[in-house]
């Protein structure tokens, strides 16, 4: 087994790249998958279905064997709500939490200042730019007259302004952001596909090696891992392509 794969190109502590997506409908199963690998393999991501159908005690559940959860439920809404929200979420426990960027500078400043108050371990804060589902076309349906690279940037840069950790992007926007904001801002990347891996819905995706050769520090995989013959002996084999061409 691999264990920790070095240093990150940004801020995040040392420890696993890869971040395994918990889209399983029920608690029974995502602890039957925590049950199978360790903290020093992968962290953890509970997203909305997890949490919808587990509800939040899931999250120290899983942080109780160790783990850092990424609680991903990309919270939008009012300035208040939002920052009682992201305060709920650290007193969970979570290492890291979202909230999406089209809320605003002030949505986001007000989620950062909610963590900053907070008398708990202080999670990393993250913005999700554009879904690595969405196209160009996507973006036009919704009234967007833009590029989703375009978009991204720009949404980084208020989250960048806002005073964030960081964003969740794609990994094709991932080189140009490392240039923009640095090695002090953390990328987050899902759509992440192992090259023999089904793109299912993933319009804009990459591999792990090539997404961490990008700038990415934590590749986000679900389905390539958790859907395979062996999800433990699929998350080694990433595991082993990063560490053995990092």
């Amino acid at each position: 087994m691999v264990s920790g794969l070095g240093s990150m190109t940004g801020p995040a502590q040392e420890g696993p790249r890869v971040i395994v997506a918990l889209d399983y409908p029920s608690k029974v199963d995502a602890l039957a998958f925590a049950g199978r690998v360790t903290p020093t393999l992968c962290r953890l991501k509970v997203g909305l279905e997890l949490f919808t159908a587990a509800g939040p005690g899931v999250v120290g559940e899983l942080t109780a064997r160790g783990f850092d959860v990424f609680l991903d439920l990309k919270f939008h809404d009012i300035p208040t709500t939002v920052a009682r929200a992201c305060a709920a979420a650290a007193r969970l426990g979570a290492w890291m939490l979202n909230v999406h960027a089209f809320g605003g500078v002030e949505m986001l400043e007000a989620a950062r200042a909610a963590l900053e108050t907070s008398t708990t371990r202080r999670p990393l804060l993250i913005g999700v730019t554009v879904l690595t589902s969405h196209s160009a076309g996507t973006l036009q349906e919704i009234g967007l007259q833009t590029d989703p690279a375009t978009q991204v940037l720009r949404l980084a840069g208020l989250v960048q302004a806002a005073g964030l950790d960081g964003v969740v992007c794609s990994a094709l926007e991932a080189g140009i952001l490392r240039i923009r904001f640095g090695t002090g801002f953390v990328l987050v990347t899902p759509g992440i596909r192992p090259a023999s891996a089904a793109s299912d819905d993933q319009q804009r995706t990459m591999t792990p090696l090539a997404a961490v050769r990008q700038g990415a520090d934590f590749l986000v995989v679900g389905r390539p891992i958790t859907q395979a013959p062996d999800p433990v002996v699929a998350l080694e084999e990433i595991n082993s392509q990063l560490y053995a061409r990092l």
